[in-house]
């Protein structure tokens, strides 16, 4: 996630560079041919087909955003509930018989977070998943399909276990299998997602209209700028290059690119946060590289 305040104008242009020095050169194509064979494009048309079209990428990168949005919710309900599971475990455990359960029950939800990052930005559980299960546990968590629910599903174990030893009571019990459903239901969102992308004609559309758009204007704006046809031209391509590259960009949040949620800076927020909770020594909070990219 990209977290200046302004974006830097070489990462734009970094990413639509082609097409706009495409569109340049067809744009000088365009300006030499009217001084060799003068033409004129109709006003109109060509004003409402940007208008159009300037209506069609609006609701397209609104909708990208509205799903990059609810995916930042979501995790957000991932870190309050982390929370609550990690103040349950520490009141409701105070025995010290029960602090080796205490501190399984946080330090799975530890790597329960970071394994769930992995599923979504479709990479192998890493070593911040490895680094707070057992070997045991994390084999069994591994040989599940879906590895952040085998965790969950074994931090719910050890939390009936707690109640079978005596240590909570079916009240308490029942507390925790609540944050536990939270979970549960944050993470189905997230998967909800990233496996239902936009449908095909909100990217094939949109990006043929746009490069339609940049054949056409130069077309229409020649008769009235001339020599500045290529400048004039390639700046308002840009623009409906930049906005159509938006949504691009947005749809989907956790792609593991610098426009999608900082996944690993929050899995990192709610490590320190546990890892307080049951008085151990935290990690720094994640900082932005050298490009201001929190990742």
């Amino acid at each position: 996630m990209i977290v200046t305040a302004v974006p830097r104008f070489k990462r734009i242009v970094t990413e639509i560079w082609r097409p706009l020095l495409l569109l340049f050169a067809w744009d000088v194509i365009v300006t030499a041919t009217y001084y060799i064979l003068p033409f004129k494009a109709p006003d109109l048309p060509l004003a409402l087909f940007g208008s159009a079209l300037a209506l069609f990428l609006g609701f397209r990168s609104n909708s990208a955003y509205q799903r990059w949005w609810e995916g930042r919710i979501l995790w957000g309900q991932m870190i309050n509930a982390s929370r609550s599971l990690a103040r349950a475990a520490r009141n409701f455990l105070p025995d010290p018989q029960a602090l080796d359960m205490k501190r399984s029950i946080v330090l799975r939800q530890i790597a329960y977070v970071n394994a769930l990052r992995c599923q979504l930005r479709r990479q192998p559980p890493d070593a911040e998943v490895l680094r707070f299960l057992s070997r045991g546990e994390a084999d069994f968590a591994l040989a599940r399909t879906n590895v952040a629910n085998g965790i969950v599903d074994g931090t719910g174990r050890r939390i009936d276990l707690a109640r079978r030893n005596g240590w909570i009571d079916t009240i308490q019990q029942v507390s925790m299998e609540r944050v536990l459903i939270d979970i549960a239901n944050a993470q189905g969102g997230m998967e909800r997602l990233k496996n239902t992308p936009l449908p095909n004609q909100y990217r094939f559309f949109p990006m043929l209209f746009t490069h339609l758009f940049c054949v056409f204007l130069p077309l229409g704006l020649v008769d009235a700028l001339g020599f500045a046809t290529p400048l004039g031209s390639t700046v308002a391509g840009f623009m409906f290059l930049t906005v159509l590259a938006i949504g691009d960009d947005l749809v989907d949040p956790f792609a593991n690119t610098v426009h999608d949620v900082p996944l690993l800076a929050m899995c990192r927020t709610i490590e320190i946060d546990l890892l307080q909770a049951i008085g151990d020594d935290a990690p720094e909070p994640a900082r932005p590289d050298g490009s201001c990219v929190l990742w």
